[in-house]
Protein backbone atom coordinates (compact mmCIF):
# COMPACT_ATOMS: atom_id res chain seq x y z
CA UNK A 1 0.00 0.00 0.00
CA UNK A 2 2.82 2.36 1.03
CA UNK A 3 4.73 1.54 -1.86
CA UNK A 4 0.99 2.38 -4.28
CA UNK A 5 1.12 6.06 -2.65
CA UNK A 6 4.71 6.67 -3.23
CA UNK A 7 4.56 5.98 -6.70
CA UNK A 8 1.63 8.15 -7.54
CA UNK A 9 2.93 10.91 -5.67
CA UNK A 10 6.53 10.64 -7.71
CA UNK A 11 4.25 10.62 -11.41
CA UNK A 12 2.07 13.75 -10.03
CA UNK A 13 4.98 15.50 -9.34
CA UNK A 14 6.25 14.38 -12.69
CA UNK A 15 3.14 15.79 -14.25
CA UNK A 16 3.14 19.08 -12.62
CA UNK A 17 7.55 19.75 -13.41
CA UNK A 18 6.28 18.99 -17.16
CA UNK A 19 3.42 21.63 -17.02
CA UNK A 20 5.63 24.52 -15.36
CA UNK A 21 8.46 23.47 -18.14
CA UNK A 22 6.05 24.09 -21.11
CA UNK A 23 4.63 27.26 -19.22
CA UNK A 24 7.79 28.78 -19.21
CA UNK A 25 8.92 27.71 -22.82
CA UNK A 26 5.72 29.57 -24.18
CA UNK A 27 5.65 32.80 -22.54
CA UNK A 28 6.95 35.69 -24.36
CA UNK A 29 9.59 38.52 -23.98
CA UNK A 30 10.17 40.80 -20.68
CA UNK A 31 7.31 43.57 -20.59
CA UNK A 32 4.99 41.84 -23.20
CA UNK A 33 2.13 40.21 -21.84
CA UNK A 34 1.48 36.68 -23.40
CA UNK A 35 -1.89 36.75 -25.94
CA UNK A 36 -4.58 35.05 -23.56
CA UNK A 37 -5.42 31.73 -24.88
CA UNK A 38 -8.66 30.70 -26.53
CA UNK A 39 -11.23 28.88 -25.07
CA UNK A 40 -10.98 25.12 -26.28
CA UNK A 41 -12.99 24.32 -29.27
CA UNK A 42 -12.70 27.73 -30.99
CA UNK A 43 -11.85 27.61 -34.60
CA UNK A 44 -7.59 29.36 -34.44
CA UNK A 45 -7.99 32.51 -36.94
CA UNK A 46 -5.38 31.40 -39.83
CA UNK A 47 -1.81 32.60 -39.71
CA UNK A 48 -0.72 36.36 -41.07
CA UNK A 49 0.83 36.06 -44.86
CA UNK A 50 3.79 38.59 -45.87
CA UNK A 51 1.99 40.59 -48.98
CA UNK A 52 2.21 39.13 -52.17
CA UNK A 53 5.31 40.20 -54.37
CA UNK A 54 4.19 42.62 -57.12
CA UNK A 55 5.06 41.20 -61.16
CA UNK A 56 8.16 42.12 -61.66
CA UNK A 57 9.63 42.98 -58.52
CA UNK A 58 12.65 41.11 -56.71
CA UNK A 59 12.05 40.23 -53.37
CA UNK A 60 13.65 42.98 -50.62
CA UNK A 61 13.88 45.18 -53.37
CA UNK A 62 11.79 47.90 -53.38
CA UNK A 63 9.23 49.26 -56.43
CA UNK A 64 11.35 51.12 -59.10
CA UNK A 65 9.30 54.08 -60.09
CA UNK A 66 7.57 54.88 -63.19
CA UNK A 67 10.11 56.69 -65.78
CA UNK A 68 9.59 60.59 -65.87
CA UNK A 69 8.73 61.47 -69.80
CA UNK A 70 10.59 63.50 -71.68
CA UNK A 71 9.84 67.04 -72.44
CA UNK A 72 8.93 67.73 -76.09
CA UNK A 73 10.40 71.10 -78.11
CA UNK A 74 9.23 72.79 -80.78
CA UNK A 75 11.62 75.24 -82.77
CA UNK A 76 8.58 78.21 -82.14
CA UNK A 77 9.39 77.64 -78.54
CA UNK A 78 12.79 77.89 -79.07
CA UNK A 79 13.11 81.13 -81.46
CA UNK A 80 13.49 84.41 -79.77
CA UNK A 81 14.08 83.09 -76.58
CA UNK A 82 16.09 84.75 -74.01
CA UNK A 83 19.45 83.58 -73.04
CA UNK A 84 21.43 84.17 -69.21
CA UNK A 85 24.37 82.72 -67.62
CA UNK A 86 23.40 81.56 -64.27
CA UNK A 87 19.43 83.20 -64.98
CA UNK A 88 21.15 86.61 -64.35
CA UNK A 89 23.03 88.14 -67.29
CA UNK A 90 21.63 88.22 -70.70
CA UNK A 91 23.84 87.38 -73.37
CA UNK A 92 21.51 87.56 -76.04
CA UNK A 93 18.34 85.28 -78.09
CA UNK A 94 18.56 82.66 -79.72
CA UNK A 95 18.58 83.29 -83.70
CA UNK A 96 18.73 79.45 -85.27
CA UNK A 97 18.96 76.25 -85.01
CA UNK A 98 21.31 74.06 -86.58
CA UNK A 99 20.93 70.12 -87.58
CA UNK A 100 22.21 68.31 -89.86
CA UNK A 101 20.61 66.12 -92.64
CA UNK A 102 20.20 63.14 -90.86
CA UNK A 103 18.27 64.94 -87.88
CA UNK A 104 20.82 65.15 -85.26
CA UNK A 105 19.83 68.91 -83.53
CA UNK A 106 23.69 69.88 -82.47
CA UNK A 107 23.62 73.54 -82.04
CA UNK A 108 21.59 77.25 -81.27
CA UNK A 109 23.25 80.25 -82.72
CA UNK A 110 22.78 83.36 -80.01
CA UNK A 111 22.32 86.86 -81.44
CA UNK A 112 23.87 90.17 -79.63
CA UNK A 113 23.64 92.98 -81.54
CA UNK A 114 24.85 91.67 -84.95
CA UNK A 115 27.14 89.20 -83.69
CA UNK A 116 26.63 85.28 -83.45
CA UNK A 117 27.75 82.61 -80.96
CA UNK A 118 27.70 79.63 -81.54
CA UNK A 119 25.66 77.10 -78.61
CA UNK A 120 25.73 73.40 -78.15
CA UNK A 121 21.76 71.97 -77.43
CA UNK A 122 23.43 70.13 -74.26
CA UNK A 123 24.49 73.25 -72.88
CA UNK A 124 21.93 74.99 -72.71
CA UNK A 125 18.26 74.70 -70.61
CA UNK A 126 15.13 76.36 -71.22
CA UNK A 127 11.97 77.20 -69.43
CA UNK A 128 9.58 76.87 -71.88
CA UNK A 129 6.82 78.79 -70.08
CA UNK A 130 8.85 81.92 -69.47
CA UNK A 131 10.65 81.36 -73.02
CA UNK A 132 14.31 81.53 -71.20
CA UNK A 133 17.30 79.77 -71.38
CA UNK A 134 20.09 79.04 -68.99
CA UNK A 135 23.54 78.92 -70.23
CA UNK A 136 26.23 76.58 -68.16
CA UNK A 137 29.39 78.64 -68.12
CA UNK A 138 31.15 80.84 -66.85
CA UNK A 139 30.94 84.73 -68.30
CA UNK A 140 34.36 85.27 -68.95
CA UNK A 141 34.87 82.14 -71.07
CA UNK A 142 31.72 83.20 -73.19
CA UNK A 143 33.16 86.26 -73.72
CA UNK A 144 36.22 84.14 -75.31
CA UNK A 145 34.09 82.12 -77.74
CA UNK A 146 34.89 83.23 -81.60
CA UNK A 147 31.38 85.49 -82.93
CA UNK A 148 30.65 85.51 -86.34
CA UNK A 149 27.78 87.24 -88.48
CA UNK A 150 24.99 86.20 -90.91
CA UNK A 151 27.23 86.20 -93.98
CA UNK A 152 30.43 84.28 -92.53
CA UNK A 153 28.69 81.09 -90.83
CA UNK A 154 31.53 78.65 -90.07
CA UNK A 155 31.70 75.12 -91.22
CA UNK A 156 29.54 73.95 -87.80
CA UNK A 157 30.21 69.99 -88.56
CA UNK A 158 33.91 70.31 -88.74
CA UNK A 159 35.52 68.14 -86.48
CA UNK A 160 37.91 70.98 -85.18
CA UNK A 161 35.25 73.34 -85.12
CA UNK A 162 33.30 70.80 -82.84
CA UNK A 163 35.59 70.02 -80.26
CA UNK A 164 36.51 73.63 -80.20
CA UNK A 165 33.20 74.90 -79.47
CA UNK A 166 32.48 72.11 -76.97
CA UNK A 167 35.36 72.80 -74.72
CA UNK A 168 34.17 76.09 -74.20
CA UNK A 169 31.20 74.38 -72.51
CA UNK A 170 33.37 71.72 -70.63
CA UNK A 171 31.45 69.44 -72.92
CA UNK A 172 32.77 66.61 -75.45
CA UNK A 173 31.29 66.01 -78.83
CA UNK A 174 28.25 62.99 -78.88
CA UNK A 175 28.52 60.56 -81.72
CA UNK A 176 26.09 61.94 -84.55
CA UNK A 177 23.77 59.51 -85.81
CA UNK A 178 24.26 58.79 -89.33
CA UNK A 179 21.11 57.64 -91.71
CA UNK A 180 22.11 55.22 -94.39
CA UNK A 181 19.78 55.85 -97.18
CA UNK A 182 21.45 53.82 -99.47
CA UNK A 183 20.76 53.74 -103.26
CA UNK A 184 17.81 53.16 -105.73
CA UNK A 185 18.89 49.84 -106.98
CA UNK A 186 15.61 49.06 -108.84
CA UNK A 187 16.40 47.75 -111.88
CA UNK A 188 16.06 50.39 -115.43
CA UNK A 189 13.57 49.57 -117.89
CA UNK A 190 15.32 49.40 -120.90
CA UNK A 191 14.29 51.98 -123.65
CA UNK A 192 11.82 49.70 -126.58
CA UNK A 193 13.84 49.27 -129.25
CA UNK A 194 13.58 51.79 -132.17
CA UNK A 195 12.75 50.51 -135.63
CA UNK A 196 13.62 51.96 -138.64
CA UNK A 197 11.13 53.34 -141.46
CA UNK A 198 11.51 51.73 -144.17
CA UNK A 199 12.37 54.46 -147.54
CA UNK A 200 9.35 55.94 -149.05
CA UNK A 201 9.47 54.38 -153.05
CA UNK A 202 9.92 57.13 -155.59
CA UNK A 203 7.02 57.01 -157.85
Amino acid sequence: MLSTVLRTGAAAGFLAAVASAASAQTSTLPGIPAAPEPPRGTAQPPAAQPPAAQPGAQPGTPPTPAAAAGTTYRVKQILGSRMTIGGTAAVGTVDDIVFDAAGNLEYLVVANEGRLVTVPWDAARFDLKAQTGTLSIAPDVYRKIPTYTATTYPDFYAPAYRTEVYRYYGLTPRDLRRIDRGLDRTPAVPPAPVRPVPPVPNP
